[in-house]
């Protein structure tokens, strides 16, 4: 072969027969490169029509670090054909590199079908507890890779661990708000105070939202207004933190006031109230229900109504909350009476009057 370039290249010398094996290398690689995305190609789409997600995760993982083995194969052996010594590290560490970014990428597709199968069969998925554990999976791949990766190059891993133990403390102490947030987010993950997709809020600092992230430093709260808030984890250890997510019921609780001259029907009033919160198919009976008279205020004679919904959903429990009020005001009006608003009464005697 080098014969037929020559005579066709006459420029390239009999010393420079290397350039054309790297050339044919590159070119093989190339090649094999091209057939072996076409192949997975035709498997991927095959394997997508099956309702097993476990072989589309593989063969997604394993699609683009085969593409970088090749290359890196074909590199080792054309550093080796140049005549240098590096050829087979480069390979032993491109194989560590892919085989790393294949395990790397097959957790993260596993999540995503685990999560899927879940929701598809109607059941709650722990995002936060998935998250967590793919997390820590991949952090262990890339330390455990690039710790190979360095024996691979010769490098002593025994004094590298050593000076990490003895470099440890003082990074420690360089970098201790960063660790208090790495523990910090560790804590959130084993206490699960909240969860992903939870609506949380803190009376210690302006912070109201939806968790939509929890990282090993911050945490992502998405405000009612749609602003991204970040939170160091750190700052959870210190605070306390309410979960209405996590909310077995909404209460009611309510003031309702009458008029004065409508004293009378007031027992009436208030037992059919109560009647109809007993009735109503949205109250739930089991917990606390209070309907009483409770004050003699400046303008009205009041009673308060105190209950729980069965729902917790923010949106139904207004509409629910809006029937019950509804009904109270049909009932007030049904016994001719009417609710009370501020009112002030000037009494003048007629003495003064007739003096004027």
């Amino acid at each position: 072969m080098i014969e037929i370039f020559q005579k066709y290249l006459p420029f390239i010398k009999e010393g420079d027969a290397w350039i054309l094996k790297i050339f044919a290398i590159i070119f093989v690689a190339l090649l094999l490169d091209y057939i072996q995305k076409k192949i997975l190609k035709r498997i991927k789409i095959q394997l997508e029509r099956t309702s097993n997600l476990w072989d589309d995760a593989f063969i997604h993982a394993v699609i683009k670090p085969l593409s970088v083995l090749i290359w890196i194969f074909g590199l080792s052996i054309a550093v080796e054909v140049a005549g240098l010594s590096n050829a087979l590290k480069i390979f032993e560490v491109g194989v560590i590199v892919a085989v790393s970014w294949t395990l790397i990428r097959l957790i993260t597709f596993v999540e995503i079908n685990i999560i899927q199968q879940q929701k598809i069969k109607g059941k709650n998925v722990d995002q936060t507890t998935a998250d967590a554990i793919s997390q820590l999976l991949r952090v262990s791949i890339i330390i455990t890779s690039l710790l190979v990766g360095l024996q691979s190059l010769g490098f002593n891993i025994s004094a590298i661990l050593a000076f990490g133990g003895i470099g440890g403390i003082a990074v420690g102490f360089a970098a201790k708000d960063l660790l208090a947030n790495f523990f910090g987010g560790l804590m959130i993950y084993m206490d699960r105070p909240f969860s992903v997709g939870d609506w949380i809020r803190s009376p210690d600092r302006n912070i109201e939202g939806t968790v939509e992230k929890i990282g090993w430093r911050l945490t992502l709260i998405r405000t009612f207004d749609k602003r991204p808030l970040y939170i160091p984890n750190s700052m959870f250890a210190s605070i306390s933190v309410e979960n209405p997510s996590r909310m077995t019921h909404r209460r009611i609780y309510e003031t309702i006031g009458v008029r004065y001259e409508d004293s009378k029907h007031l027992p009436e009033i208030i037992s059919d109230v109560k009647d109809m919160l007993l009735e109503h198919p949205e109250i739930d009976t089991t917990q606390t229900m209070m309907v009483n008279f409770n004050e003699f205020a400046a303008s009205s004679l009041d009673f308060f109504i105190y209950t729980f919904t069965k729902t917790t959903n923010w949106i139904k429990f207004h509409e629910v909350k809006q029937d019950v009020l509804f009904k109270i005001t049909e009932i007030v009006e049904k016994h001719g009476a009417e609710m009370a608003f501020p009112t002030s009464t000037i009494h003048i005697e007629n003495e003064a009057l007739f003096n004027k």
